[in-house]
Protein backbone atom coordinates (compact mmCIF):
# COMPACT_ATOMS: atom_id res chain seq x y z
CA UNK A 1 0.00 0.00 0.00
CA UNK A 2 1.27 3.57 -0.84
CA UNK A 3 2.20 5.28 2.08
CA UNK A 4 2.40 9.70 2.61
CA UNK A 5 4.01 12.39 4.26
CA UNK A 6 3.94 15.77 4.40
CA UNK A 7 7.85 17.57 4.84
CA UNK A 8 8.95 21.10 4.55
CA UNK A 9 10.77 21.91 1.40
CA UNK A 10 14.26 20.96 1.35
CA UNK A 11 17.21 21.61 -0.87
CA UNK A 12 17.02 18.16 -1.53
CA UNK A 13 13.90 18.49 -3.20
CA UNK A 14 14.88 21.36 -5.89
CA UNK A 15 14.81 19.30 -8.86
CA UNK A 16 11.58 17.59 -8.30
CA UNK A 17 9.77 21.30 -6.82
CA UNK A 18 11.12 22.97 -10.38
CA UNK A 19 9.92 19.82 -11.85
CA UNK A 20 6.01 20.09 -10.17
CA UNK A 21 5.71 23.29 -11.21
CA UNK A 22 6.55 23.04 -14.69
CA UNK A 23 4.32 19.97 -14.93
CA UNK A 24 1.31 22.41 -14.19
CA UNK A 25 2.40 25.14 -17.04
CA UNK A 26 2.64 21.75 -19.39
CA UNK A 27 -0.54 20.45 -18.48
CA UNK A 28 -2.26 24.21 -18.72
CA UNK A 29 -3.08 23.65 -15.12
CA UNK A 30 -3.95 26.26 -12.22
CA UNK A 31 -1.11 26.21 -9.51
CA UNK A 32 -2.36 26.58 -6.58
CA UNK A 33 -1.28 26.08 -2.55
CA UNK A 34 2.45 26.05 -3.18
CA UNK A 35 3.77 29.25 -1.16
CA UNK A 36 4.67 31.42 -4.90
CA UNK A 37 7.44 28.45 -5.81
CA UNK A 38 6.02 29.00 -9.20
CA UNK A 39 7.41 32.54 -9.20
CA UNK A 40 10.79 31.64 -7.83
CA UNK A 41 11.87 28.80 -10.59
CA UNK A 42 15.47 30.31 -11.26
CA UNK A 43 16.13 30.89 -7.46
CA UNK A 44 14.77 27.90 -5.13
CA UNK A 45 17.03 28.73 -2.23
CA UNK A 46 15.92 32.20 -1.79
CA UNK A 47 12.33 30.33 -1.81
CA UNK A 48 13.28 28.20 0.72
CA UNK A 49 14.25 31.36 2.69
CA UNK A 50 11.13 33.20 2.10
CA UNK A 51 9.33 30.12 3.02
CA UNK A 52 11.29 30.18 6.65
CA UNK A 53 10.82 34.32 6.59
CA UNK A 54 6.93 33.21 6.31
CA UNK A 55 6.86 30.81 9.00
CA UNK A 56 7.62 34.02 11.39
CA UNK A 57 5.58 36.47 10.16
CA UNK A 58 2.98 39.13 12.56
CA UNK A 59 -0.44 38.21 10.69
CA UNK A 60 -1.20 41.76 9.31
CA UNK A 61 -3.75 42.56 6.25
CA UNK A 62 -1.05 42.05 3.99
CA UNK A 63 0.79 39.20 5.52
CA UNK A 64 -0.08 36.33 7.48
CA UNK A 65 2.31 33.42 8.85
CA UNK A 66 2.43 30.33 6.55
CA UNK A 67 3.78 26.42 6.34
CA UNK A 68 4.23 24.83 3.23
CA UNK A 69 4.87 21.16 2.68
CA UNK A 70 5.52 18.72 -0.11
CA UNK A 71 2.98 15.90 -0.43
CA UNK A 72 5.39 12.80 -1.04
CA UNK A 73 5.03 9.37 -2.07
CA UNK A 74 7.27 6.77 -0.11
CA UNK A 75 7.77 4.39 -1.94
CA UNK A 76 9.56 6.47 -4.73
CA UNK A 77 10.01 9.69 -2.34
CA UNK A 78 8.26 11.70 -5.30
CA UNK A 79 6.50 15.23 -4.82
CA UNK A 80 2.54 13.89 -5.17
CA UNK A 81 1.29 17.76 -4.17
CA UNK A 82 1.86 20.59 -1.97
CA UNK A 83 0.01 22.59 0.78
CA UNK A 84 0.92 26.10 1.88
CA UNK A 85 -0.90 26.77 5.12
CA UNK A 86 -1.94 29.82 6.40
CA UNK A 87 -1.89 30.21 9.97
CA UNK A 88 -4.24 33.08 10.46
CA UNK A 89 -7.06 34.89 7.70
CA UNK A 90 -6.64 38.44 6.83
CA UNK A 91 -9.78 40.27 5.26
CA UNK A 92 -8.19 39.00 1.55
CA UNK A 93 -7.29 35.86 2.41
CA UNK A 94 -11.70 35.67 4.12
CA UNK A 95 -12.82 36.85 0.62
CA UNK A 96 -10.81 35.02 -1.69
CA UNK A 97 -8.67 32.07 -0.47
CA UNK A 98 -8.91 30.39 3.22
CA UNK A 99 -6.32 28.51 5.18
CA UNK A 100 -5.21 26.40 2.91
CA UNK A 101 -4.05 26.08 -0.47
CA UNK A 102 -3.64 23.27 -1.99
CA UNK A 103 -2.40 20.98 -5.41
CA UNK A 104 -1.91 17.30 -6.58
CA UNK A 105 0.38 17.50 -9.52
CA UNK A 106 -1.22 16.65 -12.89
CA UNK A 107 -0.35 13.46 -13.70
CA UNK A 108 -0.98 12.03 -10.58
CA UNK A 109 -5.04 13.36 -10.26
CA UNK A 110 -7.91 11.03 -9.89
CA UNK A 111 -6.45 8.49 -7.11
CA UNK A 112 -7.72 9.70 -4.05
CA UNK A 113 -4.00 11.92 -3.16
CA UNK A 114 -5.84 15.12 -3.08
CA UNK A 115 -8.41 13.82 0.19
CA UNK A 116 -4.82 12.26 1.73
CA UNK A 117 -3.43 15.55 1.48
CA UNK A 118 -6.20 17.32 2.34
CA UNK A 119 -6.31 15.10 6.27
CA UNK A 120 -2.77 15.35 6.17
CA UNK A 121 -2.85 18.80 6.51
CA UNK A 122 -5.56 19.42 8.32
CA UNK A 123 -3.29 17.31 11.05
CA UNK A 124 -1.01 19.88 10.65
CA UNK A 125 -3.77 23.08 11.43
CA UNK A 126 -4.06 20.69 14.65
CA UNK A 127 -0.64 20.66 15.68
CA UNK A 128 -0.97 24.71 15.29
CA UNK A 129 -4.31 24.76 17.16
CA UNK A 130 -6.33 25.63 14.43
CA UNK A 131 -10.26 24.63 15.52
CA UNK A 132 -11.85 25.57 12.34
CA UNK A 133 -10.30 26.06 8.59
CA UNK A 134 -11.83 28.42 5.95
CA UNK A 135 -11.40 26.58 2.24
CA UNK A 136 -12.53 28.28 -1.15
CA UNK A 137 -12.91 26.38 -4.41
CA UNK A 138 -13.83 27.53 -7.79
CA UNK A 139 -17.75 25.83 -7.75
CA UNK A 140 -16.94 24.38 -11.27
CA UNK A 141 -13.52 22.57 -9.84
CA UNK A 142 -15.35 19.40 -9.01
CA UNK A 143 -12.58 17.60 -8.02
CA UNK A 144 -11.51 20.17 -5.46
CA UNK A 145 -15.35 20.77 -4.34
CA UNK A 146 -15.42 17.06 -3.67
CA UNK A 147 -12.01 17.01 -1.97
CA UNK A 148 -13.05 19.50 0.50
CA UNK A 149 -16.95 18.50 0.67
CA UNK A 150 -15.24 14.49 2.05
CA UNK A 151 -14.45 16.12 5.52
CA UNK A 152 -17.79 17.26 5.59
CA UNK A 153 -17.31 20.70 5.07
CA UNK A 154 -20.01 23.32 5.66
CA UNK A 155 -20.99 25.44 2.75
CA UNK A 156 -20.41 28.93 3.89
CA UNK A 157 -21.51 31.07 0.68
CA UNK A 158 -21.52 30.72 -2.93
CA UNK A 159 -21.13 33.66 -4.55
CA UNK A 160 -19.77 35.37 -8.02
CA UNK A 161 -15.98 36.46 -7.60
CA UNK A 162 -15.94 39.35 -10.02
CA UNK A 163 -12.78 40.91 -8.29
CA UNK A 164 -9.88 37.95 -8.88
CA UNK A 165 -11.34 34.75 -10.28
CA UNK A 166 -14.05 35.65 -11.91
CA UNK A 167 -16.05 32.97 -11.38
CA UNK A 168 -18.49 31.41 -9.45
CA UNK A 169 -16.97 30.59 -6.02
CA UNK A 170 -18.05 28.36 -2.85
CA UNK A 171 -16.54 28.88 0.79
CA UNK A 172 -16.40 26.56 2.97
CA UNK A 173 -15.69 25.54 6.93
CA UNK A 174 -14.61 22.41 8.10
CA UNK A 175 -13.96 21.60 12.09
CA UNK A 176 -10.21 20.35 12.34
CA UNK A 177 -10.64 18.01 15.53
CA UNK A 178 -14.31 16.50 14.12
CA UNK A 179 -12.88 15.81 10.74
CA UNK A 180 -9.34 14.56 12.11
CA UNK A 181 -11.55 12.07 13.90
CA UNK A 182 -14.70 11.52 11.46
CA UNK A 183 -12.05 10.02 8.52
CA UNK A 184 -8.94 8.46 10.87
CA UNK A 185 -10.17 5.07 9.97
CA UNK A 186 -10.12 5.98 6.04
CA UNK A 187 -6.54 7.89 6.27
CA UNK A 188 -4.12 6.28 8.81
CA UNK A 189 -3.51 3.71 7.32
CA UNK A 190 -2.13 6.26 3.90
CA UNK A 191 0.28 7.93 6.69
CA UNK A 192 3.81 7.12 6.93
CA UNK A 193 5.52 7.62 10.51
Amino acid sequence: MEQFRLIKPTLEYENQAIEYIKEHYEYKSEINGVGGLNRYLENYEEWLQKLEDSRNLLATEEKVPTETFFLIRINDNKIIGMINLRLALNEKLRKFAGHIGYSIRPTERRKGYGKINLYLSLQECQKYGLKRVMLACDKHNIASAKTIQAFDAELEREFYDDEMYHCMQQHYWIDVDEAINNKKSEYEKYIAN
